[in-house]
């Protein structure tokens, strides 16, 4: 089981780092990226606090990779191509869009900004329009099928279109505490209430495998 979408108290979670990865750890996760919200304030400072947990961790040893992520969230779209080149220059291995969710007013062009710009995922990225979606395609970036509260109630909407563009989906739990991990069961249950059957859930994990191994782009 991957997960490429989850939050430390470094933004808006509950828990440390070494507490979530354990945590993911336990309920069968052996790659798990943190992916805190940042902006142009403060991504120099959460790349810096998550690569040092994630050095103490390797799959050998600790039966979990763990990779050093960032998600972009409410920066301008204009704004967005620069952070997103900038954030893998400081070594963030995952980079996902907080996309154009239908619970919160993030700017329209967000997710367009965030395909253009080259990040690997656009978390929950609401009514994506069919061009923006193959675009997404094109240049191999992917959509994501949320595991988030209010976020996931577009999931059904952005598996359609996907199945209609041809555009990679992943699926993340977007955790921001340990009741938010979702195991294989769980998550497999989530992607089946937005229309998928478990082939799509697998062929995401290959995706989410791929972005993990940095094949994404």
């Amino acid at each position: 089981m991957i997960d490429l979408h989850t939050h430390s108290l470094f933004s808006d979670g509950e828990l440390l780092p070494s507490e979530l990865i354990r945590r993911a750890k336990v309920i069968g996760i052996n790659v798990l990226a943190i992916t805190d919200h940042v902006d142009f304030s403060n991504y120099l400072f959460v790349i810096e606090h998550i690569k040092a947990v994630a050095a103490h961790f390797s799959l050998k040893k600790n039966g979990i990779k763990v990779l050093t992520g960032v998600e972009i969230t409410h920066v301008p779209p204009g704004d967005i191509p620069r952070l997103i080149e900038l954030s893998r220059k400081a070594g963030a291995g995952v980079v996902v869009i907080h996309g154009e969710t239908i619970v919160e007013p993030v700017e329209p062009k967000t997710n367009l900004a965030g395909i253009e710009g080259g990040a690997d995922i656009i978390a929950h990225p609401g009514f994506i329009s069919v061009k923006e979606a193959e675009r997404a395609a094109k240049n191999n970036v992917f959509l994501e099928i949320s595991g988030r509260g209010g976020h996931s109630f577009s999931n059904g909407y952005v598996a359609m279109i996907a199945k209609q563009t041809g555009a990679g989906l992943v699926f993340d739990s977007d955790a921001h505490a340990d009741r938010d991990l979702m195991d294989y069961t769980y998550a497999l249950n989530v992607v089946r209430g937005a229309g998928l059957k478990e082939k799509d859930f697998i062929k995401m994990i290959e995706n989410s495998k791929k972005i993990a191994n940095g094949e994404g782009l």
